[in-house]
């Protein structure tokens, strides 16, 4: 079985799906059979539009996987949190299928890295969030962050609520693009660099640096 990585953001937009392909291009370069998979995708039909920036960034055209719709579960039309999202379609969201689907990946790579949608306290049903998700399969997160200003505040409480739920933090991708203040980035980038030396010291801290793809 290959090894199952969760990957979600601070928050929105914080740059978690290039980062999502990013890593599977690097994870693949060192030789690993690598998919991506994206637990819910809302505003958009037929691909995951996520699904297809990965691909782009791995340099690799859609697989069989992809247009069988393992790859993507649950695609909703309107760009919406999952909850509402599903809701507004009538329809339901069953944790137990995505995991379905993400071991038959599993299977099939040695890596999967699984992306969610939004930050980690997202709903994506009613009654439970992407964290919910995460602790209940016990999967390693890769947590995406950024310099943008509110991050280290964001930053720290996603650490907390990992370490309150038991959820060990693979890695910390810090995504430096776009570029805004680079006093505060440069700041920032510091500072977590060393509040995870100090409290989270088994988690990879990595730059995100400019991409062109």
């Amino acid at each position: 079985m290959g090894k199952i990585l969760f990957v979600s953001g601070i928050d929105t937009e914080v740059g978690k799906t290039v980062a999502t392909g990013v890593y599977a291009k690097k994870l693949m370069e060192q030789g690993f059979s690598v998919i991506t998979q994206k637990m819910i995708q809302t505003g958009c039909e037929k691909i995951s539009d996520d699904i297809l920036v990965h691909r782009k960034i791995q340099q690799i055209a859609l697989t069989e996987e992809d247009l069988a719709g393992i790859t993507c579960p649950y695609l909703f039309h309107y760009p919406c949190s999952p909850h509402l999202a599903a809701k507004m379609e009538n329809r339901h969201i069953d944790p137990a299928y995505i995991t379905e689907k993400t071991q038959q990946l599993a299977q099939r790579y040695d890596y999967v890295l699984l992306e969610g949608a939004g930050g980690l306290a997202v709903p994506y049903r009613d009654n439970e969030t992407t964290l919910d998700f995460i602790a209940k399969y016990q999967y390693p997160l890769i947590l995406v962050t950024s310099g943008k200003l509110g991050s280290i505040n964001h930053t720290l409480l996603s650490l907390m609520a990992c370490q309150s739920r038991n959820i060990p933090v693979h890695t910390v991708i810090y995504n430096r693009f776009p570029e805004k203040d680079p006093l505060i980035e440069q700041d920032t980038q510091h500072y977590l660099q060393q509040y995870l030396q100090q409290y989270w010291s088994q988690t990879e801290f990595v730059l995100l640096e400019k991409l062109n793809f």
